[in-house]
């Protein structure tokens, strides 16, 4: 009898506990993380986090990120080995990813407009900013157009500090270097980080630098600089960033799809939370973007569904 009641026991126990994990399953969201690719820039870092933070304390729902080079991205949303991205700058600067992976993706449409890419150059003079007059001291690097930057060559020791070589403005560099006449250039492929190291050490030094540049960024509110004009438009003008996702999601996963399918911000916006993550040196991205969740509750209430 004592054993039979000792069973009972254990089965009723057992029997709350497997009921206790399907609640628990249920509450908190969904055994299948949803996956993210990005390209370990700056302005991705801060997107891709903001969206996992609000998948993951909003939707409930347990949330990956995968860096990854621009067509490695581009190839992981296609193949449905990631669910999406909100990386994708076009129409220009990524299109050919677009047009090779046509039918396999879904564009969602801008999730940031108003974004930028091109060459570019510090805009800081060599001693104060101002003269004793009260007028502006001319920058240390004169040139205001890729035009101009044949003539310059020596000056810039020959290169064109850039990023990974698979990024979108990367080939449009590569593009530009033809279309100018740059044949005395190399452009130097590495990483984001090297390229804004370069960067910093050549303003600190006051040595002459051009390198590959983008708007929303930290480093034009860190220092003053310009973009290059561009006659021949080999950068093209305004852009935004896309939000891309696998071809299934919306059936696997609707409430992910309809709020990728919302979310939206603005340069400002960005740019605030790139900050943020920059002052932190770039560690612990995730708590900057739970930090912007909390300052912007309505915003990101409006992005749900």
């Amino acid at each position: 009898m004592l054993k039979l009641r000792n069973l009972s026991v254990c089965s009723l126990v057992l029997t709350l506990l497997v009921v206790a994990g399907v609640a628990r399953t249920s509450s908190a969201g969904h055994e299948t993380p949803v996956t993210l690719a990005y390209v370990e820039w700056s302005s991705e870092v801060a997107s891709t986090n903001l969206v996992k933070a609000v998948i993951q304390e909003k939707l409930d729902r347990p949330c990956r990120i995968v860096a990854m080079s621009a067509d490695e991205m581009w190839r992981a949303v296609a193949q449905g080995s990631v669910d999406g991205m909100v990386s994708a700058w076009l129409p220009g600067t990524q299109s050919e990813y677009l047009q090779r992976y046509e039918g396999q993706v879904i564009d969602l449409g801008p999730n940031l407009e108003g974004t930028r890419i091109g060459l570019v150059v510090p805009k800081v003079t060599t001693g104060r900013q101002t003269a004793g007059s009260g007028l502006e001291n001319e920058p240390y690097i004169p040139v205001t157009s890729i035009a101009e930057l044949p003539e310059y060559a020596d000056k810039f020791d020959g290169k064109i500090i850039g990023i990974d070589p698979e990024a979108g403005i990367m080939h449009r560099t590569e593009e530009a270097l033809r279309a100018y006449g740059l044949h005395n250039y190399t452009l130097v492929s590495g990483s984001e980080v090297a390229m804004t190291a370069e960067l910093a050490d050549a303003i600190r030094k006051r040595q002459w630098v051009v390198v590959t540049g983008w708007e929303p960024h930290w480093m034009f509110a860190r220092w003053r600089l310009a973009f290059l004009d561009d006659p021949k438009e080999v950068f093209g003008g305004r852009e935004a960033i896309h939000t891309v996702v696998r071809s299934d999601l919306r059936e696997d996963m609707p409430d992910v799809y309809r709020f990728l399918d919302n979310f939206q911000w603005t340069s400002e916006d960005m740019e605030q939370l790139m900050l943020w993550i920059e002052e932190r040196k770039g560690v612990y991205p995730y708590e900057s973007a739970r930090r912007w969740i909390r300052y912007h509750k309505d915003q990101v209430a409006s992005w749900l569904p």
